[in-house]
């Protein structure tokens, strides 16, 4: 890709901040001369596309891609060169029957109607979209110089989502942002403020929340199927065997080898020199964006691509990456709001990288008739005890939650999958909940927001309910880093017995991004 100007920072925010403060919000079937009515597509532009973006472009396909943009095209061009033969690889599997199990085994789901419609996607994103968007590196270019853009998928890393999504929405772009909303509570709680005010279609990136097993999870316990819940219970599995973890910074050794002892500091030294060392910066790819408003901080191969959801600088640790995935439905369902304490245990914490595991436990405090919830969060490999109603069968070791009502249990997998009454004889006896929650056409989460956008439904999970299931996630982190129980007043957004943990509900921006 050819090089591209430099965009004056201080240029473009000044420009936004023009534009939002001048421009009105209104559908684009009432804009007038140059924007196509509801009916036709919609224009798209992507933020981050080598990773979850890829995957999201292609349930997008449908409508128009019109730009693109990553820090990093050498990581982003990759993906899309495995569209050859992820292909026709999918396409031999929809052309075959389905394998019959082997004895005692259940046979391996596969949705051969969202199988197609997946196919179908690669192939436009492929033959038409990837060979006409234009592509940039800077979010800031794209936004100044694209005027056909309608909305704005933004899928980076954490810490760049609220800076991107709010550039966006102040020049009236419908926007859909990947979870975790934000890195800081701060910035989740400007989403939510902006997004009231310009009435963009906004959706968060958890698609669990458009699946109908979800809904019938949270229709479970709103019809009172286990009773009154006051003890909730959400694990999975993550980082372990996706990206490091606990581990040191990479850097020189200060001191002689030979001074050190066998002891954690020293292995901890001895593990950040064996990482240490002069890495090229990859040569489509600008660190200096990647950074954006976080810290400065050197190259290395162990942050990027990928690896920075573990480190505290870019992301926010796997509550924040599947936090989005269990915690919904409890929250959803339980009509939670804000807990008033939060307390994390965890293995060590140098304040760089996330601990290899932590528990986090949630005091919410009674509403209305609602009794209130203690919550528990595991990650790392840590779990609830199994309860024994399961008998001989074991929780699910890659994730779910467990909710204890006064009449029952229920359990569910990731995402509100596989919902189901505990103990057999409660969900054989009460059937299927009433439904009263609208189901979402195609459980197509991206396309629940592009028909948003269009102004023919309502996004299924809006800034106005994400920014507070993030606000919850994001406060396990603030209370790791408080590195003790903080009490919460959410109606003010202030910790009130930790004066520090204040610091951590908000970040100062790398200097030039303000």
């Amino acid at each position: 890709m050819s090089e591209k100007k430099e965009v004056s920072r201080r240029e473009f925010l000044t420009n936004v901040a023009t534009s939002a403060a001048t421009i009105t919000i209104v559908p684009r079937h009432v804009l007038g001369r140059g924007f196509a009515p509801p009916s036709d597509m919609l224009n798209i532009a992507g933020v981050g596309v080598g990773g979850m973006g890829r995957t999201n472009l292609i349930n997008l396909a449908s409508q128009n891609i019109v730009a693109l943009c990553d820090v990093d095209w050498g990581y982003a061009g990759k993906g899309f060169d495995r569209l050859d033969t992820e292909i026709p690889n999918l396409q031999k599997r929809l052309d075959q029957p389905d394998p019959q199990p082997a004895p005692g085994q259940t046979p391996v789901e596969f949705d051969r109607v969202k199988a197609k419609a997946r196919l179908d996607g690669m192939i436009r994103l492929k033959n038409e979209h990837l060979p006409k968007a234009k592509r940039y590196q800077d979010y800031r270019d794209m936004l100044e110089h694209q005027k056909d853009i309608d909305a704005v998928l933004v899928a980076t890393p954490d810490h760049m989502h609220a800076h991107i999504a709010l550039a966006a929405m102040a020049l009236g772009k419908h926007v859909y942002v990947q979870k975790p909303l934000a890195w800081s509570i701060d910035e989740a709680r400007q989403l939510a403020r902006r997004a009231k005010e310009t009435k963009v279609a906004t959706q968060m990136g958890n698609q669990g929340h458009s699946l109908n097993d979800a809904r019938t999870t949270v229709e479970y316990i709103q019809a009172g199927a286990i009773g009154e819940v006051r003890e909730v219970h959400i694990w999975t599995n993550r980082p372990l065997g996706f990206w490091p973890q606990g581990v040191p910074r990479p850097e020189p050794l200060k001191v002689p080898a030979d001074t050190l002892r066998w002891n954690g500091p020293g292995v901890n030294a001895r593990l950040a020199a064996a990482m240490a060392g002069d890495y090229p910066v990859p040569d489509k790819l600008s660190w200096d964006l990647f950074l954006g408003v976080g810290p400065q901080v050197e190259y290395h191969p162990i942050y990027h691509p990928f690896n920075w959801r573990g480190w505290s600088d870019w992301g926010v640790g796997a509550i924040g990456d599947m936090g989005a995935h269990l915690i919904d439905h409890s929250m959803w369902a339980l009509e939670l709001g804000l807990p008033t304490t939060i307390e994390t245990v965890s293995t060590p914490y140098n304040g760089v990288s996330y601990p290899h595991a932590t528990q986090t436990f949630y005091e919410f405090p009674a509403r209305g008739s609602m009794p209130p919830v203690k919550m528990i969060w595991y990650d790392g490999g840590l779990m609830p005890d199994k309860p024994e109603e399961l008998g001989d069968e074991e929780l699910n070791k890659g994730g779910g939650a467990l909710l204890i009502g006064s009449k029952g249990k229920l359990l569910h997998d990731t995402y509100g999958l596989k919902p189901r009454l505990l103990p057999k004889s409660l969900n054989d006896s009460y059937g299927k909940p009433p439904q009263k929650l609208p189901r979402i056409e195609n459980e197509d989460h991206e396309m629940n927001w592009v028909n948003a956008a269009k102004g023919k439904t309502q996004t299924s999970c809006p800034f106005e309910y994400a920014a507070r299931l993030t606000e919850v996630m994001l406060l396990g982190v603030v209370a790791l880093r408080a590195g003790k129980k903080i009490n919460y007043d959410g109606a003010n957004m202030r910790v009130t017995n930790v004066a520090q943990a204040n610091d951590f509900l908000r970040r100062e921006y790398r200097q030039g991004w303000a």
